[in-house]
């Protein structure tokens, strides 16, 4: 399939059949990396001063502590690393090996790395369905237009294409994407069932009773704390991964000619998603440090005066460069299949949608 037949093919399919391939894509993908998610965030978390305390099964080998005693004011001795994660594969052997001994302990265990699954996926299919179609339109646009007028810029029309169609839709999607935020980052007390997203979106809020409706309504504008720092993250994001998947694309399809079959798309497109998600990912670590700190900051006040230049600066000022990279393990180990399979997916299934419209016509 080379560029101008896929671009062709493309320009034949509706937005339902687009945002139909989209969010078949985002389910998948949602779906199988949630828990480097959840490790990503619980290790951002922490470096915010997120606690995690030891009401578990401490989990090191030579370690004297089993959280089994009837005191939790006086917990048994403990190895000094057992309250902390110390990296990715921590993170998810500590979750998953969890227990529960007493309803006011922390609830953990296996289940518990796919905690915000519901709130990926509630973000996830809007997100993708807004953001993949709408890139598709505006890419097929700019092309053809600087094609015909300024043959220069069109490489970088995939840049500019998958920054306004990103943040087209983080801003329309983003209180869920607060809402699985603080859903992975915070654990969850008591033997009830963990809160949903809306749920956790009015936990957020927590309006007071008896305030003004005028002060009350102004308290939603909390659900948009940190989407400066979601958009400084997710364009430089968008733009640098299809910067980097045209290319490698456009070149592997170009291997396979005119005839492609869905394998060779599949696997053409997986593996330039699997790069560019992996560079991206890479390359914008901080501003994902920034964006989580942010969003699970409890003060409301504090957060809406926030911004990502000085967080990024506090962030510096507590850690580093380590600091501004925390996380990037999980992140780059999640958003290399992630974009992968979202890209791929969503490439195979319009191409099936095409040939179904070519036989059926």
């Amino acid at each position: 399939m080379s560029p101008s037949s896929s671009s062709s093919s493309d320009a034949e399919l509706s937005i339902g059949e687009r945002a139909f391939s989209a969010a078949g894509a985002a389910v998948i993908s949602a779906i199988i990396v949630n828990p480097l998610d959840v490790a990503k965030t619980r290790l951002q978390a922490q470096a915010a001063g997120v606690p995690y305390p030891y009401h578990y099964i401490c989990l090191q080998p030579n370690a004297v502590c089993q959280s089994l005693s009837t005191s939790a004011a006086a917990p048994p001795p403990c190895h000094s690393g057992c309250n902390r994660y110390k990296g990715t594969l921590d993170v998810l052997h500590k979750v998953a090996r969890q227990r529960v001994h007493r309803s006011e302990f922390m609830q953990e265990g296996f289940i518990r790395l796919w905690r915000g699954t519901s709130a990926s996926l509630a973000l996830a299919v809007p997100t993708v369905g807004i953001y993949m179609p709408c890139y598709d339109i505006f890419r097929n646009f700019m092309e053809e237009f600087t094609t015909q007028n300024a043959p220069n810029l069109t490489p970088y029309v995939p840049l500019v294409a998958g920054s306004v169609a990103r943040s087209l839709a983080c801003v329309l999607c983003y209180p869920v994407e607060l809402a699985r935020t603080r859903m992975q980052a915070f654990k969850t007390t008591g033997s009830g069932k963990p809160p949903g997203v809306f749920k956790t979106l009015i936990g957020a809020i927590n309006p007071i009773r008896g305030t003004e409706r005028l002060q009350s309504l102004h308290r939603y504008r909390y659900w948009w704390t940190g989407l400066g720092a979601q958009l400084s993250r997710d364009v430089p994001y968008s733009g640098i991964c299809w910067l980097t998947l045209e290319p490698i694309r456009k070149k592997l399809l170009g291997l396979v000619g005119d005839e492609a079959t869905a394998a060779a798309i599949l696997g053409a497109n997986f593996t330039a998603g699997f790069v560019a998600g992996t560079v991206a990912a890479a390359a914008t670590c901080p501003l994902d440090v920034a964006k989580t700190r942010r969003q699970i900051e409890k003060d409301r006040e504090r957060a809406l005066k926030m911004t990502t230049r000085t967080t990024l600066i506090e962030i510096w000022r507590d850690g580093g460069l380590r600091g501004l990279f925390t996380g990037v393990g999980p992140r780059v180990g999640r958003a290399g299949p992630s974009v992968g399979i979202v890209v791929s997916f969503y490439e195979v299934v319009k191409h099936a949608l095409h040939r179904r419209q070519k036989t059926s016509s």
